[in-house]
């Protein structure tokens, strides 16, 4: 691994990875996506940089490993300051993080980062459970609108569709029908 590389060991459904792209899209960086097979062996390098969970994501600057994706997101804000993904001062910076659920504001930023990568998971919610978020949630159905117009989001987030079918070949995989 070079110096400055950045690596994000990633599942392309998993809303948390899709989080660590968000945050360095947002940053204008430049990354490499190594796929994890979570299913059938996962890399050395995923089990030896996350030794405790063993799962993804795992993000390598420098070759030094940082596990969990809000904490990946705020060291990538930190290691980057530009664009800002958190207000500048400690009392904004803590309160963006305590209302970490609370997606109705004007700019797009950290709390935003965290929230957006889990609804391509809604349609198979909806499909399978008894979900239907436009109907019960339309605020929440136009932040996600809003959300998927930005570039850094519609590039990551895959198609619900998409998140549909896994689902359903994660039910096969493990005898759920």
């Amino acid at each position: 691994m070079s110096e400055n590389e950045l690596v994000i060991l990633d599942c392309w459904a998993s809303p948390f990875c899709m989080r660590v792209k968000i945050a360095l899209a947002e940053k204008g960086l430049d990354y490499e996506a190594r796929p994890e097979d979570l299913f059938g062996g996962k890399s050395d390098l995923l089990l030896t940089s996350n030794p405790i969970y063993k799962k993804v994501p795992v993000f390598l600057h420098d070759g030094k490993p940082l596990c969990e994706s809000s904490v990946i997101v705020s060291y990538i804000d930190e290691t980057w300051p530009a664009p800002a993904l958190l207000p500048s001062t400690p009392y904004e910076r803590s309160q963006a993080r305590f209302w970490v659920d609370y997606i109705d504001k004007k700019a797009f930023g950290y709390v935003d980062i965290l929230a957006i990568p889990i609804t391509c998971w809604f349609l198979a919610s909806e499909r399978f459970g008894n979900l239907k978020v436009e109907a019960e949630s339309p605020k929440l159905s136009a932040w996600i609108k809003r959300c998927m117009e930005k570039e850094t989001v519609a590039k990551v987030v895959p198609d619900p569709e998409k998140i549909y079918e896994f689902v359903i070949n994660l039910r096969k995989m493990f005898g759920i029908a």
